[in-house]
């Protein structure tokens, strides 16, 4: 998988054009920055699953121009490489992504974990009927949380510190799925609601502590997507998408402008 790259300002203001990116990332960047040279790896939501305006580039890991990373390195970066991923695990980010860095890589994003963790595949358990299926499924994620993605996030962090030496890395955390006691009407039960969002504060925990442990900043997404979860009056992430189920769970265009790119932007 070759990374979507813009390698001077210059493309990215032809990239943004072309994309039509709306908000902060149509803003001109200011005068006589320093050389920025931003990678941007991860899963799904740094690629920006649920954001729509696919890139055509790699069209299979559905990068959005509308992404975090995208409209970050329109006003911010000198050159960019956009090596997230729909469907990333850790091992992914590490084994084909990790060419994107190099030693003039001084900003490096990245969310991984979720994936690892089969997130997808607990919530598609967790729409169907059956309040205890839905949390066996979620247990069986925590469990992996617990054993397995500790030493698979060591590794991985390594790695990107073996490739980048120079790099401020920004590990961005999962926000909350749902807020409990909002506007559905329907779906799950809040008591399911409630242990989703008990594991993510869970894996973003684990996420954390490994990220700091290896000199680099978390990011808490949870605080920056408070009061726009699903079943909020104005929700930053997607709930199901019948159509279109690999948007579940995702955060839409409002989500990456208006949650992780602030998020971003303070960490950065």
């Amino acid at each position: 998988m070759r990374p979507f790259r813009i390698q001077s300002w210059a493309a990215a203001v032809s990239l943004a054009g072309a994309c039509t990116l709306a908000g902060p990332a149509s803003a001109p960047a200011a005068p006589n920055r320093a050389a920025l040279d931003y990678v941007a790896l991860g899963d799904s939501y740094s690629a920006g699953v649920g954001a729509g305006d696919y890139l055509p580039e790699g069209a299979s890991c559905l990068r959005s121009s509308r992404a975090y990373p995208a409209l970050w390195a329109s006003t911010h970066a000198s050159s960019f490489a956009f090596a997230a991923c729909n469907g990333a695990k850790t091992g992914d980010v590490l084994t084909k992504q990790l060419g994107a860095l190099s030693g003039r890589t001084n900003l490096v994003s990245v969310t991984a974990g979720g994936s690892d963790a089969s997130w997808a595949k607990v919530m598609g358990i967790c729409a169907l009927p059956g309040t205890k299926t839905c949390l066996n499924a979620i247990d069986a994620a925590r469990s992996y949380v617990d054993r397995t993605l500790p030493a698979n996030l060591d590794r991985l962090y390594s790695g990107i510190r073996g490739k980048a030496p120079r790099a401020r890395v920004v590990v961005l955390g999962y926000p909350h799925f749902y807020q409990l006691h909002g506007t559905c009407t329907r779906g799950l039960e809040d008591t399911e609601r409630a242990a989703l969002n008990a594991a993510i504060d869970h894996l973003d925990g684990v996420i954390a502590q490994h990220a700091t442990g290896h000199g680099f900043a978390f990011a808490d997404a949870r605080t920056a997507f408070g009061g726009h979860e699903i079943c909020s009056a104005g929700p930053w992430l997607r709930s199901v998408e019948v159509l279109d189920l690999t948007e579940s769970y995702h955060p839409n265009a409002s989500g990456q402008s208006l949650g992780y790119l602030p998020l971003f932007t303070r960490a950065a």
